[in-house]
Order: C-alpha cells, then structure tokens, then sequence
C-alpha cells in the first residue's frame, strides 16, 4: 500500500512537471509573439491551452483520490496542499499566456508602436521568476524558491509605471489608443504570471521547509 501511494505522488509531480513545461512553452511562445508581432505564434499558444487544461483536471483528481483513499502524513500531506496550489497556479499562468497571445494579435493588427515600455524588462524577469520557480520544485531547492520572491516587488513597479507612460505615449497620438491598451494588458498579465510564479515558490518553501512565507508570515 505504501508502495502504491508514492508512485501516485510520483505520478503527481511528474505530471505537475509537464504542466509546467508546458505553460513555461507559452509564456515564452507568447512574448516571442508580443515582440516579433507574430500572430502564428499567438495562436499556437492559443490552441495548444487545451492540454494545460486537461493536465489541471487530471492532476486536481488525482489529488482528490489521494486525500479520499489515503492518510498522508507529515512531509506527504505538505506536498499534497502545495501540489494542488502549484496546480492551480500553473493553470492559471496558462491562462494568462492566452491573455498574452490575444493580445499580441492586438498589437499585430494596430499601429505600430516606437516602443513598448517596460514590457521588453518585465518579460526578461518574469520568465526568469517562472523558470526559478519550476526549477526549484524539481530540484527541491528552497534557496531558488526565495529568489523568485525577491524579484516580484521589481515586476509590480514596472507595472505601476506602465499606466502612466501608455497616458502620457497617447496623449501625444490618439491612434495609438487600441496598441497602448494593449501594452497595458500586457503588462497586467506578465504581473499576473510573476504573483502565481511567486505563489509556487511559496509552496515550494512550505513543501520542503513548512514555513509559511505568504505575506511574510514567517516574520511574525
């Protein structure tokens, strides 16, 4: 019976790991469309969702029959909780890389814009965060896990500062109206995409650690 629990949390992490790749793929493949105004691109990243999608209700079951059929303790019964989370999360990242795609379309049919603000830098640390944030759940390395939280406060000023500067970039040409909402969307999910690569590195420290760091927790 022991034998058969850790090969479904195997299974877990193992699944948890293509999901991961797999939203890693388009949140690159999404900026690369952003950045080259790919609209191939774009919709690759759109359609190729749907596999994201059924690796959550896969993963989100089997979790489910774990905490139904079994009576995980301990370090198990952490994995479990952060494993659904990071779930979640991965999820929702898949999402906002569709976000993304959408929006490059966006900018790929309007004006063409001098330049794009902070979006080159947010997209640099942002996927960094994410890749930090996956790695350190592979390798179980809570030191990588903390880098990623030390990055997000970088990510929500750059996004701060976007709306701003799309104000002041329209008011000097109102036919950049569409393009410059579309910056902001962008901005606001590449934010999005650093708050959930934040999230799983809080699980990962949890995980292996059982330290709540949410909110600085572990400074009260």
């Amino acid at each position: 019976m022991e034998r058969h629990f850790q090969h479904e949390l195997e299974g877990v992490k193992t699944n948890l790991i293509k999901m991961g790749s797999a939203v890693e793929e388009n949140i690159n493949n999404a900026v690369i469309a952003i950045l080259e105004r790919n609209e191939v691109i774009a919709a690759k990243v759109i359609e190729s969702d749907k596999r994201i999608d059924t690796l959550e209700i896969e993963i989100d079951n089997a979790i489910i029959d774990m905490l139904a059929l079994q009576q995980p303790v301990a370090s198990d019964l952490r994995f479990i909780i952060a494993a659904q989370k990071i779930n979640n999360d991965l999820e929702r990242i898949g999402d906002h890389a569709v976000n993304l795609a959408e929006s490059a379309l966006t900018l790929q049919k309007s004006k063409k814009l001098e330049s794009l603000l902070e979006i080159p830098q947010m997209v640099s640390a942002t996927k960094l965060m994410l890749k930090y944030a996956l790695d350190s759940f592979i390798l179980l390395d809570p030191k990588m896990a903390r880098i990623v939280l030390e990055t997000d406060d970088q990510i929500d000023e750059w996004n701060r500062s976007m709306t701003t500067n799309v104000i002041e970039l329209l008011k000097n040409d109102k036919q950049l109206i569409e393009p410059g909402l579309a910056l902001i969307r962008i901005s606001q999910n590449l934010e999005r995409v650093a708050d959930m690569a934040t999230n799983i590195a809080e699980e990962v420290i949890f995980h292996i650690q059982a330290l709540v760091v949410k909110h600085h927790a572990e400074e009260i």
